[in-house]
């Protein structure tokens, strides 16, 4: 299908950094063709006129427990760790395949809704978040989480490696390696994961330093950091997506940088477990690429990366005293071309440039929050809200537009999954 954006204040790249141009923006089938003025030649199947509207790239929720929806709400005000073992583990050991699949597809209606087009989702089982994904139209990184401190480490990388294996090659899903974390993972388990995203070309998707507690254990027990930790098991081998990282030492942050580990914050889970604020500004200041995530509903209650990224603009001024720190462009970059080249995608993704993939969100600016329309980056950051989300993209493919999604039944999905955390809440 080819689309035209006519006339739309379009934000594009600008001398490492982002600037709002306006402009036309064609789409032919899954990919942008042109950016500036639309050639005579080109007919459009569809015309979207931009009067009062901004065209951003695809958000990219670069850290996710998608599933966890079915368990919003469920463990709210505990600390971390009685907050995972006590509460969220023993729910999650009664989730059934098809669970985690109604719980990915609510997920989806709601980072759809909001202007994500693309995350990286740590659960499992792998091919019943594929099978989700697939369906409602996104693009995904997926990977199914690995631990080993219950005795059936060897069987959760089996699975994981049958579902990649029979899945990949699709054209909207990549797939990754998760050892869940240090707390959870002994160090020949690691390696072996290490050994074998090696040998298959698989990047890593981890947690690491999330709380004070994790820090503690293993300093302990190991003498260790979390990175050092992973480090000396070999994990740094592949490429690292390595959430949270709320605490980390200064050789943590050169580790990072010598690696090319990419940091995904999020703000909003990590203020609401009490663990903290990332060094997001430290990390930078090393050249390490950050990227943003919502984290899983049961520790953020959202998947509204719009929210997070007004939180990660605004807490950063805060925590570091400087009102210049996080600028809007800049938090915008990392909500999306830093997502984007943490998953590995961004020569294909997070911007707005011809030959790119299509993954476009569209906002309605014509709104008294948004008024005057003045600095529409500043506006999208400091004050936009999810319901401005006016459509949303996935691959030149329209799946949210004027309030519908237009490849998932919502009502069905939001039943089954209030019916199946009923089922949880009550065992």
């Amino acid at each position: 299908m080819r689309i035209v954006f006519s006339q739309i204040n379009t934000v594009v790249p600008h001398e490492n950094s982002l600037a709002v141009r306006r402009c036309d923006v064609c789409v032919d089938g899954a990919r942008i063709t042109h950016v500036g003025t639309c050639p005579l030649d080109f007919m459009p199947d569809k015309t979207i006129h931009g009067a009062g509207k901004l065209l951003i790239p695809g958000l990219v929720n670069a850290h996710n427990h998608a599933a966890m929806t079915l368990l919003r709400h469920r463990a709210d005000d505990l600390p971390f760790m009685p907050w995972l073992f006590d509460n969220i583990l023993p729910m999650e050991a009664r989730l059934q395949p098809d669970d985690v699949y109604w719980g990915t597809m609510l997920a989806c209606c709601e980072m759809l809704r909001t202007g994500t087009t693309c995350f990286a989702d740590m659960y499992f089982p792998t091919d019943e978040m594929v099978r989700a994904v697939d369906e409602s139209g996104m693009r995904a990184m997926l990977s199914r989480g690995l631990n080993d401190n219950d005795g059936k480490g060897q069987s959760r990388i089996d699975q994981a490696v049958a579902a990649i294996n029979q899945h990949r090659g699709h054209e909207r899903i990549t797939f990754a390696l998760s050892p869940h974390a240090p707390y959870t993972c002994s160090p020949d388990y690691v390696a072996q994961i290490a050994a074998l995203a090696k040998e298959l070309n698989l990047p890593i998707h981890t947690h690491l330093g999330e709380s004070r507690d994790e820090i503690t254990q293993l300093r302990e027990k190991h003498g260790q950091t979390p990175f050092e930790y992973m480090h000396a098991a070999g994990l740094f081998q592949q490429p690292v997506l390595a959430a949270h990282c709320v605490y980390m030492a200064e050789s943590d942050m050169q580790l990072a940088a010598q690696h090319g580990v990419s940091i995904v914050t999020n703000p909003v889970s990590n203020l609401k477990l009490g663990n903290g604020v990332a060094p997001v500004k430290k990390m930078l200041e090393h050249g390490i690429n950050v990227a943003l995530g919502t984290d899983g509903a049961a520790s953020n209650n959202s998947q509204n990366m719009l929210r997070e990224l007004g939180y990660l603009c605004l807490l950063h001024k805060g925590v570091n005293e400087d009102a210049a720190f996080m600028p809007a462009a800049q938090g915008l970059q990392i909500a999306t071309a830093g997502g984007s080249k943490a998953l590995g995608l961004y020569s294909q993704t997070g911007s707005i440039e011809a030959g790119k993939l299509a993954d476009l969100t569209m906002l309605n600016c014509d709104q008294a929050h948004w008024t005057p329309q003045s600095k529409p980056l500043a506006a999208l950051c400091y004050g936009a809200q999810g319901s401005d989300v006016e459509l949303t993209m996935v691959h030149g493919e329209i799946l949210y537009e004027n309030g519908q999604l237009t490849k998932i039944d919502e009502e069905r999905v939001r039943y089954q999954a209030q019916t199946i955390a009923e089922r949880l809440w009550q065992a």
